[in-house]
């Protein structure tokens, strides 16, 4: 899944950046709200983790912003600014949920896998696919009991195919929610490559090519 961090200090950004990398999501950096808002119109985003001290555009605004043009959007606001106050106004723009600064890593991971699990409509973070379990919150799949091995790009793959399910879901689309614009020099021919990985992995009858076109998940 594709995380859009929009946070005005580089040190914190790149902190964050790498946790999310580490833990087998995609993400970019915006360093101000304008940044942020070209960002959110050009490409497309899984959630949002915000800022609320930024230059150009407050955060506050940035939150009410997002929220009237891309309304199923998750939003979590990651803050220095720890008030009762603050954390209501930032609900009340829009916001799903609210993290001070400092802030626990464990914490951050766990209030992010909430955010997808609201989005996917699953309250535990499980999904059960034939013989296949995907855990949102673990991070991997299960196939008749046992953790299957899989690189982050391949797991990336199948949770984003899985909550699209019974759609098609283009090669760029894919590009886009798993590497991301920050890793450069990957094509197409590269999400086919990991693709047939994924299905060496899992059994090839849940991912199917639909040739022109991209990929569906489905399990009829």
């Amino acid at each position: 899944m594709r995380i859009l961090i929009v946070e005005d200090e580089e040190s914190i950004a790149k902190f964050i950046k790498s946790l999310l990398k580490k833990n087998k999501y995609s993400a970019d950096i915006a360093k101000d709200g304008e940044e942020a808002l070209f960002l959110l119109k050009t490409n497309d985003f899984d959630a949002v983790i915000l800022d609320i001290n930024l230059p150009k555009i407050s955060g506050f605004e940035l939150c009410k912003k997002i929220r009237s043009e891309k309304e199923h959007i998750p939003i979590l606001v990651l803050s220095a600014r720890d008030s009762v106050k603050d954390k209501v106004k930032g609900l009340d723009f829009g916001a799903d949920d609210y993290l001070a600064k400092p802030f626990s890593l464990d914490e951050l991971l766990a209030r992010i896998r909430v955010l997808f699990r609201k989005s996917a409509g699953k309250k535990t973070g499980k999904m059960r696919i034939k013989d296949l379990v995907l855990d949102i919150n673990k991070r991997e799949i299960i196939k008749n009991g046992k953790s299957i091995n899989l690189s982050s790009k391949e797991f990336a793959i199948f949770e984003y195919l899985v909550i699209r399910k019974d759609k098609v879901v283009s090669r760029a689309e894919i590009l886009e929610h798993v590497w991301g614009e920050s890793e450069e020099n990957v094509f197409t021919n590269t999400v086919d490559v990991h693709v047939n990985y994924l299905r060496k992995k899992i059994g090839s009858g849940l991912i199917k090519t639909m040739r022109g076109f991209g990929y569906i998940f489905s399990t009829k």
